[in-house]
């Protein structure tokens, strides 16, 4: 994410970290999370043994299952050794969650310079996980940037448009690994895993689309969909995306920093062809001020769909209510969908086959 930005000549240059720090403080007053920092857990000195900070439940990975365990609802943050690295991952469990039967798990990644605590705040999405009955797990980067951290995806440049870090952690791994590691404390349904995040986080989540597609059932970009490249997808994989068109971060249109050359549109018809679907999309209008793209007639079943939210910022559509000095940064926010509630519809319609 980007604070206030100017261009020179046709490239946009920003203080990035600024709207990074302001938009984590911010949703932590809001709605009470307390200070948000670079986490519980981060990286430190080769060599260093990772110590969990007070109130982090330090996960060992058995064979064991999470089913016939019960675990209170709410939200705890796990320091899970993957790797060699110790990943920190907030997991909330719904109200209502017994342990006795399997649930779905969605993974929702923060994006550049965030947290796992700041996603959680700023998608809202626990609201949807308690009405739905879903795990969502909030994993956090290890690459440090301004508070927080960015995520390694493959061959992309960092949020800077430097290079990642010789010798990061393997967050395709990581990531890939975390369902299966959480599937040993709770009770969770393994044809039933969806990944989702914002911004970097929803470059991460295109990449797990392309080099997991085995493991996660359907994805959901917010203010982020790429379609990596190489994609060695396994099964046409069902994505169902959100965009701005006023984003000033990554522009609807593409043009914008290193990461980001070709448009949201672009991205979606790269995965129309991915999945093997029909050449020309259907639009239709579900709502004011959103229109929807669909490519259908796709392999196994598969759809790909891009919600273009008309107006709105660099934000999750629908999600908290952001002060007015956030918006003037970020763009717009809008209403028009609730891009927690719209993708859990599109997640419980797409298990693994």
């Amino acid at each position: 994410m980007h604070s206030r930005w100017r261009k020179r000549g046709d490239r946009r240059i920003g203080d990035a970290a600024a709207v990074v720090v302001a938009l984590a403080v911010a949703l932590s007053a809001l709605l009470g999370l307390g200070p948000v920092g670079p986490g519980p857990v981060g990286p430190g000195p080769a060599g260093a043994v990772p110590v969990a900070a007070p109130g982090t439940v330090v996960v060992a990975n058995t064979v064991a299952t999470g089913c016939g365990v019960a675990a209170s609802p709410g939200s705890t943050t796990l320091s899970i050794d993957v790797g060699g690295h110790a990943r920190t991952v907030i997991v909330h469990v719904p109200s209502g969650y017994t342990g006795t039967g399997r649930v779905p798990l969605v993974l929702n990644m923060h994006g550049s310079g965030g947290t796992a605590a700041s996603q959680e705040a700023f998608s809202g999405m626990d609201a949807e996980s308690d009405a739905q009955g879903f795990l969502v797990a909030y994993p956090q980067g290890l690459i440090p940037s301004g508070t927080g951290f960015d995520w390694n995806v493959p061959g992309v440049p960092l949020r800077t448009g430097a290079v990642a870090p010789e010798h990061p952690a393997n967050d395709v791994a990581f990531l890939s690994q975390l369902p299966g590691i959480l599937e040993q404390r709770y009770c969770v349904n393994p044809r039933r895993v969806y990944a989702t995040g914002f911004s970097g986080g929803a470059r991460m989540t295109s990449q797990l689309a392309c080099d997991a597609s085995s493991i996660f059932a359907a994805v959901a970009p917010v203010s982020g969909l790429r379609r990596p490249t190489p994609c060695p997808t396994v099964r046409a994989v069902p994505i169902v995306a959100f965009h701005g068109t006023a984003d000033p971060v990554d522009p609807y249109d593409g043009h914008g920093e290193a990461y980001w050359t070709y448009s949201v549109p672009q991205a979606a018809r790269y995965w129309g062809a991915q999945d093997g679907c029909r050449s020309k999309p259907v639009t239709s209008t579900p709502a004011v001020g959103a229109t929807l793209t669909s490519y259908t007639g796709c392999k196994a079943g598969s759809i790909v769909e891009l919600y273009s939210l008309i107006g709105e910022g660099h934000e999750w559509p629908g999600g908290p209510h952001l002060a007015k000095r956030l918006t003037r940064a970020l763009g717009p926010q809008s209403n028009a969908v609730n891009a927690s509630a719209v993708m859990w519809a599109f997640f419980s319609a797409h298990p693994l086959p």
